[in-house]
């Protein structure tokens, strides 16, 4: 497997598909990239800015916070509402 040229679908400058990268996306079952890197960074960078976040209390420290999700009430079938400083505690303790 060679190293491929691609077109971004944005900006339309070239950027190689790496031989490495080709593995590493089969192997996540993905298909090719069609942006290059730094279009790729600045789509996410604007989703990541128009999230809308919500207040909501951490269920193991207390502490206010907020999530990129509307959390529900346990009752209501929702999940407890962890902040990231926990949220990445647990995660890591994993």
């Amino acid at each position: 497997m060679a190293d491929q040229q691609i077109t971004c679908r944005d900006c339309g400058a070239a950027f190689t598909f790496t031989e490495g990268e080709q593995e590493f996306y089969a192997s996540k079952n993905l298909s090719a990239p069609q942006r290059c890197k730094d279009c790729r960074a600045n789509r996410k960078q604007e989703r990541f800015a128009t999230r809308q976040m919500h207040d909501a209390v951490c269920a193991k420290c207390g502490a206010q916070c907020q999530v990129p999700f509307k959390p529900r009430p346990v009752e209501e079938g929702g999940k407890p509402v962890l902040c990231k400083d926990c949220f990445m505690a647990e995660r890591n303790a994993a």
